[in-house]
């Protein structure tokens, strides 16, 4: 089973018991099956731009069934680190992009889901700018 680490042929020290939970849980990660990735552990992954050409297309094939997949902090949290990524990241992801695109706009044009028994599903204002700006870019 493939880990970030063995994609990209650096291994990481051990963090030490200094190290802050962050750097702790990211270092267990790049150790981490990739096939084992959560929607959590694709979020503080891609927010700390690492393992990105590894976990960016995963995260894209998550945001195309639900573009407000749900980590430990919010609907759209996944989203908000991937749209936070550089434009670089995407250079050998266009068509991952343009896909993620169509999605993202249906879902800035659409309304919120009107039907009480459905949990609504649109983006809060700051994300909602954000997917404007990544369809504009």
């Amino acid at each position: 089973m493939t880990t970030i680490e063995q994609l990209e042929r650096k291994v990481w020290p051990d963090p030490g018991p200094d190290a802050t939970p962050l750097i702790r849980r990211c270092t267990e990660l790049r150790r981490q099956p990739l096939t084992e990735f959560t929607v959590e552990d694709m979020r503080i992954m891609l927010g700390q731009h690492i393992g990105v050409s590894a976990l960016l297309p995963r995260a894209v094939q998550v945001l195309l069934r639900d573009p407000l997949a749900e980590g430990d902090c919010y609907p759209g949290d996944l989203l908000t680190n991937v749209l936070r990524l550089p434009d670089s990241a995407w250079s050998s992801l266009r068509a991952e992009r343009e896909r993620l695109a169509s999605v993202l706009a249906e879902l800035v044009a659409g309304p919120p889901f009107s039907d009480p028994d459905l949990k609504p599903r649109d983006p809060d204002r700051l994300l909602r700018d954000a997917i404007v700006r990544f369809l504009r870019g």
